[in-house]
Formats: C-alpha cells, sequence, structure tokens
C-alpha cells in the first residue's frame, strides 16, 4: 500500500493528496451505502415501500457519490472541452482555458471506485477496513492504466492470508507474462511510434501507402501498447498472487465489431455493460431501445477516453457499426469469415484513425491520402526496400527515415501476421511449467527489452 502511494507519487506527488483525499469520500459514501442495503436486507421479509426514508437515503447517497466523482473527473479531463466548445460555438475566446493537468490514472480509479459504489448501493460489496480498501483502490500494477478491477471479484484476494506469502509459481507465470508484455511495448510499440508520429503530423502530405502504413502502424502500436501494459500489470499482479482479469483477447482475430468488443479492453466493455448498458435498459425494451443503449454507451466510450470531438467520433462510428452488426445477426446472412474479417478490421483501423488525429481535418486528410488510388506507386528508392521482413524486424533496424513507408509496411504486415496467427501473452502462460523453455524466452525477451530501454516513452493510455 505504501509502495503504491509511492509509486504514484512518483510521477508527481502533488496529485496524492487528490487520490486520498478521492479514496477517503468514496470510501464513506460506500460505507453509509453498505449499511443501508444490510438494512434493506434486514427489513426485506416485509413489503417495503420505495418511498421509505432508508430506501430514498440510500438513492441519495448512490447520487452524491456518483455525481462527485464525475465532477472531479469532469474538471481535470474536461474542462478544457468543455470551455474551448463554448469558445467555439460563441466565436469568441468567451472563456480563458485553465489547461489543467491530467491527473495520472484518474479515469480508471474514478471508474473503479463509481463501480464500487454501485455494487455498494446494490448490496453486492461489504464492507472492510479502510486500510483494505485502499490498497484495493491503489494496488500499483493496475493503478494508472488499468485493467479495470471490480471490488467483490478482487476483495477476497485481499483478504485471503494464503495470498501474503511467495508462492515461486506465481513468481516464474508473472514475471514470464511481465517479460512478454514489456518487449511488445518497448521493442515494438516504441519502435513504432516515431513512424506514426511523422505520418500524423504531417497528415496533409501523405502519400497513398504512407497513409496506409500510418493508419496500419498506429492500429497496431496501440494494440502493442496497451495489451503489453496489461499484461505487464497482469503479470505484476501474479508476482503477487493477485489474478487480475484479462483485459486482451486477440482483438484483431475478431469476425465481428460485436467479437471485437469483446476481445478489446475486457474490463472496459465489462464495466460499460453492468453499470450503463444494463442501467439503461440493456436489451429488455426492444430492438430499437437496445439499439439506441449501444449507441449511447459507445459515444460515452469515446468521451471517456479523450475529452475531443475525435474521441466523441470514433465512439459514435463503433456504436453504428455495432448497431449494423447486431441489426445484420437478425437477418442471419452469412458471409465468409475472411470477408467479416477484412471488413471488422478495416472498420476499426479507420476508426482509429479519428482516435489518433489532432482534429477532424488531420483524419480526413489521412483518409484521403488512402483512397487516392493515383498515388498507388512506391517511389523508385522504395522499391528495393520491399520484401520479406522477419516480423521482429523492427528489433534490429531503425525505422525509415521521414515519411517512407518502404520498411515500415512490411514490417506492419509482419507483425499484424503475428498478432492473427499467435496465442496472446495471458493464453500462452496458462499452460507455463518453469522448465528451461520457459526460463531462455523469459530472460531473452528481459535483455532485449532491457537493451531497446534508451529513451523515455509514455503508454498511450496514460494520455485517457
Amino acid at each position: 500500500m505504501a509502495a503504491s502511494l509511492f509509486f504514484y507519487g512518483w510521477w508527481d506527488v502533488h496529485y496524492v493528496p487528490l487520490l486520498f483525499a478521492s479514496i477517503v469520500f468514496n470510501y464513506v459514501v460506500g460505507g453509509q451505502l453498505a449499511r443501508y442495503a444490510e438494512g434493506f436486507e434486514i427489513a426485506a421479509g416485509g413489503h417495503v415501500s420505495p418511498d421509505a426514508p432508508h430506501v430514498r437515503a440510500r438513492k441519495g447517497w448512490l447520487f452524491f457519490g456518483i455525481v462527485v466523482n464525475l465532477l472531479l473527473l469532469g474538471y481535470f479531463k474536461y474542462m478544457d472541452f468543455f470551455l474551448g466548445t463554448v469558445n467555439a460555438l460563441a466565436g469568441a475566446d468567451v472563456f480563458d482555458l485553465p489547461h489543467i493537468v491530467l491527473p495520472l490514472g484518474i479515469s480508471f480509479y474514478t471508474f473503479t471506485q463509481t463501480a464500487y459504489l454501485i455494487d455498494a448501493y446494490r448490496g453486492c460489496a461489504k464492507r472492510h477496513s479502510f486500510l483494505t480498501y485502499l490498497e484495493f483502490v491503489t494496488i500499483f500494477p493496475h493503478l494508472i492504466a488499468g485493467p479495470i478491477i471490480n471490488y467483490r471479484e478482487m476483495m477476497p484476494q485481499f483478504l485471503a492470508m494464503e495470498n501474503y506469502c511467495i508462492c515461486w509459481d506465481n513468481m516464474a507465470k508473472g514475471l514470464a507474462l511481465f517479460s512478454m508484455g514489456l518487449f511488445k511495448k518497448v521493442v515494438i510499440a516504441d519502435e513504432l511510434a516515431p513512424w506514426v508520429q511523422a505520418v500524423f503530423s504531417h497528415a496533409g502530405e501523405l502519400t497513398f501507402f504512407e497513409g496506409w502504413a500510418g493508419a496500419l502502424g498506429y492500429t497496431l502500436q496501440l494494440y502493442f501498447d496497451f495489451s503489453g501494459y496489461s499484461e505487464m500489470a497482469i503479470g505484476l499482479g501474479l508476482m503477487l498472487n493477485l489474478h487480475f482479469p484479462q483485459n486482451f483477447d486477440s482483438p484483431y482475430q475478431a469476425k465481428s465489431i460485436i467479437d471485437f468488443w469483446r476481445r478489446w479492453h475486457m474490463t472496459l466493455g465489462l464495466w460499460v455493460k453492468e453499470y450503463l448498458y444494463i442501467p439503461l435498459g440493456g436489451n429488455r425494451a426492444g430492438q430499437l431501445r437496445k439499439l439506441r443503449n449501444l449507441f449511447v454507451s459507445m459515444v460515452l466510450i469515446g468521451l471517456w477516453h479523450g475529452a475531443g470531438w475525435t474521441f466523441v467520433a470514433w465512439g459514435a462510428m463503433h456504436g453504428l457499426m455495432l448497431m449494423v452488426n447486431h441489426v445484420w445477426r437478425t437477418l442471419q446472412i452469412r458471409l465468409p469469415g475472411v470477408l467479416c474479417w477484412v471488413m471488422t478490421f478495416l472498420g476499426v483501423m479507420v476508426c482509429w484513425v479519428f482516435f489518433r488525429a489532432a482534429d477532424f481535418q488531420a483524419a480526413v486528410n489521412v483518409l484521403a491520402a488512402m483512397t487516392d488510388v493515383h498515388q498507388m506507386v512506391l517511389p523508385e528508392h522504395d522499391l528495393a526496400r520491399w520484401g520479406f521482413l522477419a516480423p521482429l524486424g523492427v528489433m534490429f533496424a531503425p525505422l525509415a527515415s521521414g515519411l517512407l513507408p518502404g520498411r515500415v509496411l512490411p514490417t506492419c504486415l509482419g507483425l499484424l501476421c503475428c498478432a492473427l496467427l499467435f496465442k496472446n501473452p495471458v493464453r500462452l502462460v496458462s499452460s507455463f511449467h518453469a522448465n528451461w523453455k520457459w526460463f531462455l524466452l523469459t530472460a531473452t525477451l528481459l535483455v532485449v527489452a532491457l537493451y531497446k530501454m534508451d529513451r523515455y516513452t509514455e503508454f498511450l493510455y496514460f494520455q485517457f
């Protein structure tokens, strides 16, 4: 617990009091909700009116807790966005933008604690000591970028005394998983980052192949960066005898957008389903309302990811694709699996362009370059660079300088093949048995990753 607070404060100690205040507030509110829920269970033998004082008080505490959490998140994450939007609509600088620094991990610990309040309201989150709750929220592997953990699922692990002993099997398995996640981040994602940055910072000057290489490069960079972090977090958790939930299940193998969202950022998808989609009505009120609830949920997921209209557009586009996918299923029209995969992957990649672009114009420029068939010829000096590159070629050769797709595009295609053909690390370590093969694999990945750590780069989801 103290180590987790020190870990968080290493980034900026000024935001530790904010984190601590948020934890104290939610613990107090959650305690009130749990107390009222216990009282409601005792009285459940009789008929309790929804207007009974303790029922109204319980709802009031929940409303108060959620509103304060959202106000906190809104102030730090969305103040510039809201004020900037007002200025744009007014056509003048009505408000000065405060340019507030986003506290690290605020989206994740706010969602984690909001779920705790709702579970306490429902009576499925029992009260425990403040120190145990503090440890639950701040445990350092997941604190700054997930996965989003659930109170009622994780608390038994924090209370189990056997988890406070060293388990060498968990230690070895966690180290193997951590090394694979670190490798994905440092050796793959960070090597793609300069190319992606070059493409999106010159969005108005791209050729056909540059546009495709940039879009595909970011599609892979984001996946290897965020899934790499999640696997590092799960691996660190295993070393502490904690089993964090899986966050990725080879999402680029999905053959429908519905399947994609069952595999991508799985803990966020489950959170939205349980605490937003179902409370909105889920699929209980007919097809039209189900589609509406899906769309609203995806728009809010987009806004959660970032304070910008491009993120809202990204969420709305995914919402529309999910609506189409559900309607398509009701028609029971079957297409070849390869075609389903191509449609799904292209849809996801186009959406990532809006997710990455600085504004709508930059996104439109990248997409325009990707559809400019008049520039489908590589420059002569790039032709020599085409040819087979090992999927991990980025480990041995720096990316092409400038805006040259000759080396990057085939490397991205190789990495995409890896994502499609290989098991993801979480599934891979499910069959872990300590032996020399695992030792050599883990040692090799760690040595290569540490060798490549010659510069500091943040995880992409730190900004969300």
